[in-house]
């Protein structure tokens, strides 16, 4: 019989033991194995769980357990977990997380751990919930070169702009609902300034290029500045707002990675992807593009992704080298975004037509309901993006909003 542990017994932990147990059976007589759930690990207690007898406090337990072969990591952050995932490896037990952060941050050292002691670090549920993405990325779309990958990769962030849009809603109000719907935290941090989108479209560029590419590499903005006028705008050039999460191969061989909010124009899949749901488009050679889309988070979405891994891992034999990258020593194959070209949507107050068009001419203006006589909008033609933020520092105060339109 196959066993497995589970670390952590919150949110996706619960999830990941209440949907093997419920579907034990059907999952034993899919894949014609025998798995078996054994330990629980989290210093708290749960009497009153239908499985009460499976928890344990104390990591050594399952270390020493050689039945035990595939550990599911579900307790998130960096630390106990990502020592007592490096343990586990170590003892050549493979290990499946949801746990983006560890991920992105140690991916590449763990991978070395893993194909050192010949198991596996799997971690599918850690980008896009339950939408499978990453293991097409390695297995499907194998015979592609990957050009691009641009995605909706929170569903808060998404809950909120699509607030914006369709109800007129500030940011600070549809924030509150979001919060008391469930979807954001108490604190939304790490949601709101693209904390989250910016580890997955980590973990995603680096499985996709195959180097590692850290988190402090990727420029990085929030949506809490959007306001319902950029909205507003966005909906009469036929598009919506979104934090994109993007890496782009360029022709130089750097790649091109940010998060931030974008004009997405309605022709564009993305655009049409609404609520908490995630979306997330892969560009190659062979394909063209394809769309993945689906919940991005959730208990049971979260826990069905920790569990297809670790069924895979019961079916390895030794490493999948094809879903593994190498550590990066600097930053140098990552382009500055300063340094791309942009068409950029901007805003501004008490600039004339004549003076914007110096600065930026062949623009296209923009219009909405209630505008003000001083409020001037438009999207510039493309230009090297620093400089459109040079020419926008000359203005000062008078730039009220900017943002990229996504070109897909």
């Amino acid at each position: 019989m196959s066993k497995f542990a589970i670390l952590g017994h919150g949110v996706v932990g619960s999830g990941t033991a209440e949907l093997f147990l419920k579907n034990k059976d059907n999952i034993n007589k899919r894949q014609g194995t025998d798995i078996d759930l054994k330990y629980i690990l989290d210093i708290r207690d749960f009497p009153d769980s239908p499985y009460a007898e499976k928890f344990v406090k104390d990591i050594n337990v399952i270390l020493e357990d050689d039945e035990v072969t595939v550990v599911a990591e579900c307790m998130g952050g960096i630390n106990p977990a990502y020592t007592f995932v490096k343990s586990c490896l170590e003892r050549g037990k493979s290990v499946c997380t949801s746990n983006k952060q560890l991920v992105a941050e140690k991916g590449a050292e763990l991978h070395a751990v893993a194909k050192a002691n010949n198991c596996n670090f799997m971690f599918e549920a850690s980008t896009g919930g339950a939408i499978p993405i990453l293991r097409p990325l390695h297995t499907c779309l194998a015979a592609n070169e990957i050009t691009a990958i641009a995605g909706i990769l929170n569903g808060t962030t998404n809950f909120i702009l699509t607030k914006m849009i369709e109800e007129n809603m500030t940011f600070d109000a549809a924030l509150t609902m979001a919060q008391q719907l469930g979807y954001a935290e108490k604190d939304p941090t790490a949601d709101v300034e693209g904390h989250d989108a910016c580890r997955k479209i980590c973990i995603l560029a680096s499985l996709a290029f195959g180097s590692h590419v850290y988190p402090q590499w990727v420029y990085t903005e929030g949506i809490s500045s959007v306001t319902l006028e950029d909205a507003a705008y966005a909906t009469s050039a036929n598009s919506a707002v979104k934090l994109i999460g993007s890496v782009w191969k360029l022709k130089n061989g750097k790649l091109l990675i940010s998060v931030r909010p974008c004009f997405v124009c309605r022709s564009c899949q993305l655009a049409l992807i609404d609520d908490v749901f995630n979306g997330i488009m892969v560009c190659g050679d062979g394909i063209d593009r394809v769309m993945f889309y689906g919940r991005g988070a959730g208990k049971l979405p979260t826990a069905s992704a920790v569990l297809g891994d670790v069924i895979d891992c019961f079916k390895q034999t030794g490493t999948v080298m094809s879903q593994t990258w190498e550590d990066s020593r600097s930053s140098s194959f990552i382009e500055d975004h300063l340094n791309a070209e942009v068409r950029m949507y901007v805003r501004l107050d008490g600039v004339s037509r004549e003076t914007a068009e110096k600065l930026f001419p062949g623009s296209v203006y923009l219009d909405r309901e209630g505008k003000p006589e001083s409020e001037l909008a438009f999207i510039t033609t493309y230009m090297l993006e620093k400089d459109i933020i040079h020419n926008l520092n000359s203005l000062g105060s008078a730039v009220l909003g900017k943002m990229p339109l996504l070109d897909m």
